[in-house]
Protein backbone atom coordinates (compact mmCIF):
# COMPACT_ATOMS: atom_id res chain seq x y z
CA UNK A 1 0.00 0.00 0.00
CA UNK A 2 1.25 3.38 -0.64
CA UNK A 3 2.06 5.68 1.98
CA UNK A 4 3.09 8.70 0.34
CA UNK A 5 1.71 11.97 1.83
CA UNK A 6 1.91 15.02 0.44
CA UNK A 7 3.03 18.70 2.25
CA UNK A 8 1.72 21.79 0.07
CA UNK A 9 4.31 24.41 -0.16
CA UNK A 10 3.95 27.75 -2.28
CA UNK A 11 5.43 25.86 -5.48
CA UNK A 12 4.77 22.39 -5.16
CA UNK A 13 4.77 19.12 -3.02
CA UNK A 14 6.75 17.64 -0.72
CA UNK A 15 6.65 14.07 -0.58
CA UNK A 16 6.80 12.18 2.79
CA UNK A 17 5.88 9.20 4.40
CA UNK A 18 5.54 8.99 8.66
CA UNK A 19 5.57 5.44 10.81
CA UNK A 20 4.87 4.75 14.75
CA UNK A 21 3.71 6.84 17.41
CA UNK A 22 5.74 8.96 19.89
CA UNK A 23 8.44 11.78 20.13
CA UNK A 24 9.32 13.12 16.26
CA UNK A 25 12.54 12.39 14.18
CA UNK A 26 12.70 13.83 10.35
CA UNK A 27 14.95 12.31 8.40
CA UNK A 28 15.97 14.27 5.31
CA UNK A 29 18.58 12.25 2.46
CA UNK A 30 21.35 13.74 0.48
CA UNK A 31 20.97 15.50 -3.10
CA UNK A 32 20.94 12.65 -5.43
CA UNK A 33 18.91 10.63 -3.07
CA UNK A 34 15.59 9.36 -1.78
CA UNK A 35 13.94 9.11 1.24
CA UNK A 36 14.75 5.37 1.35
CA UNK A 37 18.32 6.74 2.08
CA UNK A 38 16.53 5.34 5.58
CA UNK A 39 15.17 2.53 5.30
CA UNK A 40 17.61 0.92 7.96
CA UNK A 41 17.06 3.55 10.41
CA UNK A 42 12.98 4.14 10.32
CA UNK A 43 12.96 0.06 11.95
CA UNK A 44 15.32 0.87 14.51
CA UNK A 45 13.48 4.14 15.33
CA UNK A 46 9.81 2.87 15.05
CA UNK A 47 10.76 -0.10 17.49
CA UNK A 48 12.34 2.57 19.94
CA UNK A 49 9.33 4.67 20.07
CA UNK A 50 9.59 7.26 17.10
CA UNK A 51 7.38 8.23 15.05
CA UNK A 52 9.61 8.50 12.17
CA UNK A 53 8.84 10.96 9.06
CA UNK A 54 11.18 10.87 5.69
CA UNK A 55 11.35 12.99 3.41
CA UNK A 56 11.91 13.36 -0.62
CA UNK A 57 14.14 16.76 -1.15
CA UNK A 58 12.46 19.46 -3.81
CA UNK A 59 12.44 17.70 -7.37
CA UNK A 60 14.04 14.14 -5.92
CA UNK A 61 11.91 10.77 -5.66
CA UNK A 62 7.94 11.78 -5.41
CA UNK A 63 8.34 15.81 -4.52
CA UNK A 64 7.90 17.89 -7.50
CA UNK A 65 9.87 19.63 -9.34
CA UNK A 66 8.56 22.57 -10.26
CA UNK A 67 10.69 24.76 -7.92
CA UNK A 68 12.56 27.68 -8.55
CA UNK A 69 15.37 26.93 -5.01
CA UNK A 70 16.78 23.59 -4.20
CA UNK A 71 19.06 24.61 -1.85
CA UNK A 72 19.70 24.27 1.59
CA UNK A 73 17.56 27.00 3.15
CA UNK A 74 14.48 25.85 0.81
CA UNK A 75 15.08 22.24 2.52
CA UNK A 76 15.03 23.94 5.88
CA UNK A 77 11.95 25.60 5.40
CA UNK A 78 10.57 22.62 3.90
CA UNK A 79 11.31 20.50 7.04
CA UNK A 80 9.92 23.23 9.59
CA UNK A 81 6.93 23.32 7.71
CA UNK A 82 6.34 19.87 7.93
CA UNK A 83 7.51 19.64 12.03
CA UNK A 84 4.36 21.81 12.32
CA UNK A 85 2.53 20.36 10.55
CA UNK A 86 2.99 16.89 12.32
CA UNK A 87 2.78 19.07 15.55
CA UNK A 88 6.67 19.19 16.37
CA UNK A 89 8.86 19.36 18.11
CA UNK A 90 11.32 17.36 16.13
CA UNK A 91 14.77 15.73 16.06
CA UNK A 92 16.29 16.15 12.71
CA UNK A 93 18.53 13.60 10.84
CA UNK A 94 19.99 15.15 7.77
CA UNK A 95 22.46 13.30 5.69
CA UNK A 96 25.13 15.28 3.05
CA UNK A 97 23.31 18.79 2.55
CA UNK A 98 20.47 17.36 3.82
CA UNK A 99 22.95 18.50 7.18
CA UNK A 100 23.26 21.61 5.96
CA UNK A 101 19.65 22.14 5.90
CA UNK A 102 18.89 20.68 9.44
CA UNK A 103 21.51 23.02 10.65
CA UNK A 104 19.77 25.81 8.85
CA UNK A 105 16.48 25.39 10.24
CA UNK A 106 17.98 24.44 13.78
CA UNK A 107 19.07 28.48 14.04
CA UNK A 108 16.08 29.73 12.46
CA UNK A 109 13.36 27.56 14.43
CA UNK A 110 14.71 26.40 17.65
CA UNK A 111 11.90 25.72 19.11
CA UNK A 112 10.88 23.37 16.51
CA UNK A 113 13.78 21.45 16.44
CA UNK A 114 14.68 19.41 19.80
CA UNK A 115 18.11 18.07 18.21
CA UNK A 116 20.60 16.95 15.08
CA UNK A 117 21.82 13.86 13.85
CA UNK A 118 24.24 14.95 11.08
CA UNK A 119 25.18 12.25 8.71
CA UNK A 120 27.62 12.75 6.30
CA UNK A 121 27.37 16.72 6.67
CA UNK A 122 28.13 19.38 4.69
CA UNK A 123 27.53 21.80 6.44
CA UNK A 124 30.16 24.35 4.55
CA UNK A 125 31.54 24.10 1.13
CA UNK A 126 34.14 21.60 0.71
CA UNK A 127 37.58 23.08 0.20
CA UNK A 128 38.51 22.88 -3.75
CA UNK A 129 39.54 25.31 -6.16
CA UNK A 130 37.60 27.36 -8.90
CA UNK A 131 39.01 25.42 -11.33
CA UNK A 132 37.01 21.59 -9.59
CA UNK A 133 34.25 23.37 -8.64
CA UNK A 134 33.46 24.58 -12.44
CA UNK A 135 34.63 20.95 -13.75
CA UNK A 136 31.91 19.46 -11.32
CA UNK A 137 29.02 21.92 -12.38
CA UNK A 138 29.89 20.92 -15.71
CA UNK A 139 29.50 17.29 -15.40
CA UNK A 140 26.24 17.33 -13.19
CA UNK A 141 24.75 19.91 -15.55
CA UNK A 142 22.12 19.02 -18.12
CA UNK A 143 21.54 16.73 -20.26
CA UNK A 144 24.37 13.80 -18.57
CA UNK A 145 24.33 15.03 -14.88
CA UNK A 146 21.67 11.50 -14.70
CA UNK A 147 24.36 9.34 -16.03
CA UNK A 148 26.91 10.88 -14.48
CA UNK A 149 25.29 10.75 -11.23
CA UNK A 150 24.87 7.04 -11.60
CA UNK A 151 28.00 5.97 -12.28
CA UNK A 152 29.39 8.39 -9.43
CA UNK A 153 26.58 7.33 -6.91
CA UNK A 154 28.68 3.95 -5.88
CA UNK A 155 31.96 5.68 -5.25
CA UNK A 156 30.05 7.18 -2.65
CA UNK A 157 30.68 3.74 -0.50
CA UNK A 158 34.08 2.53 -1.22
CA UNK A 159 33.55 0.04 1.35
CA UNK A 160 30.79 -2.14 2.26
CA UNK A 161 27.37 -1.52 0.77
CA UNK A 162 24.04 -2.78 1.43
CA UNK A 163 22.80 -6.18 0.03
CA UNK A 164 20.42 -4.19 -1.84
CA UNK A 165 22.42 -1.55 -3.06
CA UNK A 166 21.80 -2.21 -6.55
CA UNK A 167 18.01 -1.87 -6.52
CA UNK A 168 18.32 1.01 -4.10
CA UNK A 169 21.01 2.46 -7.01
CA UNK A 170 18.04 1.27 -9.95
CA UNK A 171 15.61 3.33 -7.98
CA UNK A 172 17.51 6.61 -8.00
CA UNK A 173 18.07 6.37 -11.74
CA UNK A 174 14.55 5.69 -12.38
CA UNK A 175 13.32 8.65 -10.14
CA UNK A 176 15.58 10.86 -12.72
CA UNK A 177 13.71 9.88 -15.35
CA UNK A 178 10.80 11.33 -14.14
CA UNK A 179 10.54 14.74 -15.99
CA UNK A 180 12.15 17.83 -14.54
CA UNK A 181 13.85 15.66 -12.18
CA UNK A 182 17.38 16.09 -14.08
CA UNK A 183 17.08 19.89 -14.20
CA UNK A 184 16.05 20.16 -10.72
CA UNK A 185 18.95 17.81 -9.64
CA UNK A 186 21.37 19.83 -11.89
CA UNK A 187 20.06 23.19 -9.76
CA UNK A 188 20.46 21.20 -6.70
CA UNK A 189 23.85 20.63 -7.59
CA UNK A 190 24.75 24.22 -7.65
CA UNK A 191 23.77 24.69 -3.74
CA UNK A 192 25.96 27.03 -1.98
CA UNK A 193 26.30 25.57 1.55
CA UNK A 194 27.38 29.01 3.11
CA UNK A 195 24.11 30.01 4.49
CA UNK A 196 24.08 26.34 6.69
CA UNK A 197 27.87 27.82 7.88
CA UNK A 198 26.78 31.06 8.71
CA UNK A 199 23.77 29.66 11.59
CA UNK A 200 26.21 27.08 13.23
CA UNK A 201 26.79 29.35 16.01
CA UNK A 202 23.68 29.75 16.45
CA UNK A 203 22.95 26.27 17.10
CA UNK A 204 22.29 25.47 20.94
CA UNK A 205 20.73 21.99 20.17
CA UNK A 206 22.40 18.59 21.42
CA UNK A 207 24.01 17.18 17.95
CA UNK A 208 25.58 13.83 17.00
CA UNK A 209 27.97 13.79 13.93
CA UNK A 210 28.02 10.78 11.90
CA UNK A 211 31.32 10.04 9.70
CA UNK A 212 32.35 7.66 7.54
CA UNK A 213 35.62 6.87 7.88
CA UNK A 214 36.07 6.67 4.12
CA UNK A 215 33.71 8.87 2.83
CA UNK A 216 35.34 10.15 -0.17
CA UNK A 217 33.31 13.32 -0.34
CA UNK A 218 36.06 14.67 2.01
CA UNK A 219 39.89 14.79 1.96
CA UNK A 220 39.97 14.10 5.70
CA UNK A 221 36.45 12.80 7.21
CA UNK A 222 37.57 12.35 10.80
CA UNK A 223 38.83 16.08 10.78
CA UNK A 224 35.68 17.40 8.67
CA UNK A 225 34.00 15.65 11.80
CA UNK A 226 35.77 17.30 14.55
CA UNK A 227 36.02 20.55 12.83
CA UNK A 228 31.96 20.35 13.00
CA UNK A 229 31.80 18.59 16.39
CA UNK A 230 33.86 21.64 17.79
CA UNK A 231 31.71 24.01 16.32
CA UNK A 232 28.42 22.61 17.84
CA UNK A 233 29.73 21.37 20.76
CA UNK A 234 28.90 17.59 19.42
CA UNK A 235 29.58 14.33 19.97
CA UNK A 236 31.09 12.20 16.91
CA UNK A 237 30.51 8.57 15.87
CA UNK A 238 33.45 7.91 13.22
CA UNK A 239 31.94 4.36 11.09
CA UNK A 240 34.78 2.17 10.07
CA UNK A 241 34.58 0.98 6.47
CA UNK A 242 31.34 3.39 5.87
CA UNK A 243 31.31 6.04 3.12
CA UNK A 244 28.58 8.95 2.43
CA UNK A 245 25.97 6.89 3.67
CA UNK A 246 26.95 5.30 6.62
CA UNK A 247 23.20 4.59 7.80
CA UNK A 248 22.93 2.51 5.09
CA UNK A 249 26.19 0.85 5.10
CA UNK A 250 26.67 0.07 8.32
CA UNK A 251 22.88 0.57 10.54
CA UNK A 252 23.99 -2.22 12.82
CA UNK A 253 26.71 0.37 13.95
CA UNK A 254 24.75 3.74 13.02
CA UNK A 255 21.30 2.56 14.70
CA UNK A 256 22.13 2.12 18.34
CA UNK A 257 23.88 5.17 18.73
CA UNK A 258 21.20 7.21 16.60
CA UNK A 259 18.77 5.32 19.16
CA UNK A 260 20.28 6.30 22.08
CA UNK A 261 21.04 10.05 20.79
CA UNK A 262 17.26 10.67 20.12
CA UNK A 263 16.51 8.94 23.54
CA UNK A 264 19.30 11.68 25.61
CA UNK A 265 17.55 14.36 23.58
CA UNK A 266 13.65 13.39 24.97
CA UNK A 267 14.82 12.97 28.43
CA UNK A 268 16.41 16.33 28.79
CA UNK A 269 13.53 18.11 26.88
Amino acid sequence: MDTTQYLERPEGRIAYEVAGEGPLVVCLPGMGDLRSAYRFTVPALFAAGHRVATVDLRGHGDSDATFTRYDDVAAGEDVLTLIENLGGPAIVVGNSMGAGAAVWAAAERPELVRGLALVGPFVRNPPIGALMRGLVRVLLARPWARPVWGLYYPSLSPGRKPDDFAAHRRAIADSMRRPGRTRAFAATTRTDHTPAEERLPQVRQPVLVVMGASDPDFADPAAEAQWIADRLRADVLLVPDAGHYPQADAPELVNPRLVDFCRSVVAGA
